[in-house]
């Protein structure tokens, strides 16, 4: 089975994690960051999910599984150590029409999670189709280290010139001549003259840095 790659904007929306653990813990702190209406299905709750939900980020439905509770949603993940439960909630989401993860069990999936690296708005995902979540890992850690934080900047400031960059002949020949340039390692080391004069001379445009 190949997936398809898709980033999925889930601000404001409901997505529905069946399970009150750890991992359920870690799965619903992406949904957070993604801005996503979270409910939360589960008896018990972890200490995190029990100060996530004082913080009222979260809205726990404190019972057992049931369909009932899928209404609405446009995500659900179950993260349950109850294999019956899990394969339930596969059947029922896909029965609504809703793309569904069970953790853990990609043949119940319509969808798997990549390991991630962010750095701000930039997003680099990691997949092994499920296979080896391990080497995932491996591979997220291995670019965590060569993208660092200046991407983060240098993002901002091809953002802020979106609308000269418009034109893909024009965009691309900024993007490879400022990388060229030393741009990255300048902002690595805080020489933010030497970062406004480069893309100035490259580009012709005055950059607004902090």
């Amino acid at each position: 089975m190949k997936y398809y790659p898709l980033f999925f904007n889930i601000t404001g929306k409901k997505c529905v994690v069946i399970g009150g653990g750890e991992v359920a813990a870690r799965k619903i702190a992406r949904l957070l960051d993604c801005a996503a209406e979270v409910y939360i299905v589960s008896p018990q709750l972890s200490p995190e999910l029990v100060k996530l939900k004082a913080g009222n980020n979260i809205k726990h439905i404190a019972d057992n599984y049931n369909a009932r509770y899928l209404a609405g949603a446009v995500l659900i993940i179950g993260a349950t150590d109850d294999e019956k439960t899990n394969a339930a909630i596969s059947s029922d989401a896909r029965n609504l029409g809703v793309p569904v993860n069970i953790v853990d069990d990609p043949q119940k999936c319509d969808f798997i999670l990549p390991s991630v690296i962010e750095r701000g708005d930039l997003t680099i995902a990691v997949s092994t189709g499920g296979k080896s979540p391990a080497l995932a890992r491996r591979l997220r850690e291995e670019l965590a280290k060569k993208y660092g934080g200046e991407y983060e900047i240098l993002l901002k400031i091809l953002g802020n010139m979106r609308r000269q960059l418009k034109n893909s002949e024009t965009g691309n020949s900024w993007c490879d001549s400022l990388i060229d340039s030393g741009i990255l390692e300048a902002i690595a080391a805080g020489n933010w003259e030497k970062v406004k004069k480069t893309v100035k001379e490259i580009t012709g445009e005055e950059v607004v840095l902090g």
